[in-house]
């Protein structure tokens, strides 16, 4: 039991699963619906999309909250216009705004005079140096994030399966895909100070992947990706106390790790059954 408790004995400790545990929950609800929409590759961008806001905080000395909300504003900005003035489809508007907004982060940062210490704690978050205030921020966005994402539950849930379909039922899918990007961002921005603006992805879309296939129902899905994603913070800190690995890269593996532990267990088990029927039938 010693094992299990020790590596969150300090109140740096203690923080850290908290602000994890906060961002890992926010991103499993938000990437419940990524991965419903199909909508991975986007959540990845917009991921990074944050880096320029964030780095010119850092850099100038403002609110990095603030910093990442007018990056990822400048991003969906940028991906309807490249959609709407040409004939280029989205996931190509979403590719240039990749790289384009990631490189540009990158060049801000580079400006900085401790360069290396600024663009690790960005890109691979710094677990342990939550503070307090950090906390109370995540807890609010998280509250606005979990709480909006089941108030648009059914329109949501219509807009996942058919864009016609929610029309249909008046449920204004070009207002609800909108809201659904301010979801991301909010979930992005307060994760980034646990995770680190590249790790997040894998608590955006690891524990959702997981918990479909786990689960036959969008509500069981909710609840299977909470709980992994929980599992993963945990599980991820406890290991890199033991192991001396980076905390934040070690939840978001953690993550990752069990999606294919649960797809291969799901294989395994489909084989069985297909050999049983088959034996079965003979």
């Amino acid at each position: 039991m010693t094992w299990f408790l020790e590596p969150f004995a300090l109140g740096f400790q203690q923080r850290a699963l908290v602000g994890g545990l906060t961002a890992g929950v926010m991103a499993a609800v938000v990437g419940v619906w990524l991965v419903l929409r199909g909508m991975s590759f986007f959540g990845d961008a917009f991921v990074h999309g944050v880096l320029p806001g964030i780095a010119a905080a850092t850099l100038f000395g403002f609110s990095p909250y603030l910093g990442a909300a007018l990056a990822a504003l400048v991003m969906v900005a940028g991906i309807e216009f490249i959609h709407r003035q040409s004939s280029l489809k989205e996931d190509t508007a979403i590719g240039l705004l990749f790289v384009g907004m990631m490189a540009l982060g990158v060049v801000i940062i580079s400006k900085s005079k401790s360069f290396s210490g600024a663009i690790t704690s960005i890109l691979f978050g710094d677990a342990f140096g939550v503070t307090q205030t950090d906390l109370i921020q995540q807890g609010v966005l998280a509250a606005v994030v979990i709480a909006t994402s089941f108030v648009l539950y059914r329109p949501l849930l219509a807009l996942s399966f058919s864009r016609a379909k929610a029309e249909t039922l008046g449920m204004r899918p070009g207002l609800t895909h909108a809201l659904l990007l301010v979801l991301i961002a909010a979930a992005v921005i307060g994760s980034f100070q646990a995770v680190g603006t590249l790790l997040v992805f894998g608590l955006l879309v690891g524990p959702p992947a997981t918990a479909a296939l786990l689960a036959r129902t969008v509500p069981r899905m909710f609840v299977w990706s909470v709980l992994i994603a929980a599992f993963s913070v945990w599980l991820g800190l406890v290991l890199s106390y033991h192991w001396g690995t980076a905390g934040a890269a070690t939840m978001a593996l953690v993550a990752i790790v069990i999606f294919f532990v649960t797809l291969i267990g799901s294989w395994l088990r489909r084989s069985v059954l297909e050999r049983r029927a088959t034996g079965t039938a003979a």
